[in-house]
């Protein structure tokens, strides 16, 4: 039996969910609700003491870290392949991976915490809030957590923020418009991996992502929208997250 511990199908969850899609695997959703702190109680922190999501169980192994998963999911289970053989097109998966984990992603993951995570955290008990962040186990999700919650990003962190994410959608648009896919002439998990963080660009950053601007994202994002597996994995979603995905289907006219 395989569980798939997840919040929202964005940015991390996003990854394992659109895999076992993809691939056809059934599994058993467990949503854990980020917004009500589910990663961080007891019972969650029995299967990953890092309080961190998504959590994959397959047969009493336990995954963590989301664009790992998908290889694993892609390894160990029939399918449509989600790897490339060629070497250069496996590497190049690999490279935007990487690129969006580490780069592009953590800047626009800020902004959306300032915009949408912490408002709607904020709505809670005071005491409440102050209990939770301290069930957090890793020190460094403490303070992140506490900062977003508390507004306590600066007026440089945003603006720097913004510097990469526009700085990351010229480079992926450079990149992509040479290719159908991240990787090459296939689908692949590099798709999947960028998708989860750039599905929503078009009406988070419209400014920047349009049809004038980046022909090849909005091009490669129609692509993705039209994959039945990828609109299925946001019937998992329960907040209005999941549905800037409809508006923006609506809006590519998939």
């Amino acid at each position: 039996m395989l569980e798939l511990y997840h919040w929202e199908p964005n940015a991390n969850s996003g990854k394992p969910i659109m895999a076992l899609k993809e691939k056809g695997v059934e599994f058993v959703s467990r949503y854990t609700d980020m917004l009500n702190f589910d990663q961080h109680k007891p019972e969650y922190l029995k299967i990953n003491a890092a309080g961190t999501i998504p959590t994959v169980v397959h047969d009493g192994v336990v995954l963590t870290e989301s664009s790992q998963m998908g290889e694993y999911v892609d390894a160990t289970f029939a399918g449509p392949p989600l790897r490339p053989d060629n070497p250069v097109e496996r590497w190049r998966m690999r490279w935007w991976t990487k690129f969006f984990d580490t780069f592009f992603g953590p800047s626009l993951s800020m902004i959306g915490w300032n915009i949408f995570v912490g408002p709607m955290v904020r709505q809670k008990d005071p005491e409440e809030l102050r209990q939770a962040i301290e069930r957090i186990p890793l020190k460094e999700r403490r303070e992140a957590w506490s900062t977003a919650i508390y507004n306590r990003f600066t007026v440089e962190q945003l603006a720097e923020s913004r510097r990469r994410v526009e700085y990351g959608i010229r480079v992926f648009e450079d990149g992509i418009k040479a290719r159908p896919y991240v990787a090459g002439p296939t689908f692949s998990l590099g798709d999947i991996n960028v998708f989860c963080m750039a599905y929503a660009l078009p009406v988070m950053q419209p400014e920047n992502v349009n049809e004038e601007k980046t022909p090849g994202i909005m091009a490669w994002l129609r692509r993705l929208y039209a994959r039945p597996a990828i609109l299925e994995s946001f019937k998992l979603g329960r907040t209005p997250m999941a549905q800037r995905a409809i508006e923006v289907a609506n809006k590519l006219a998939v």
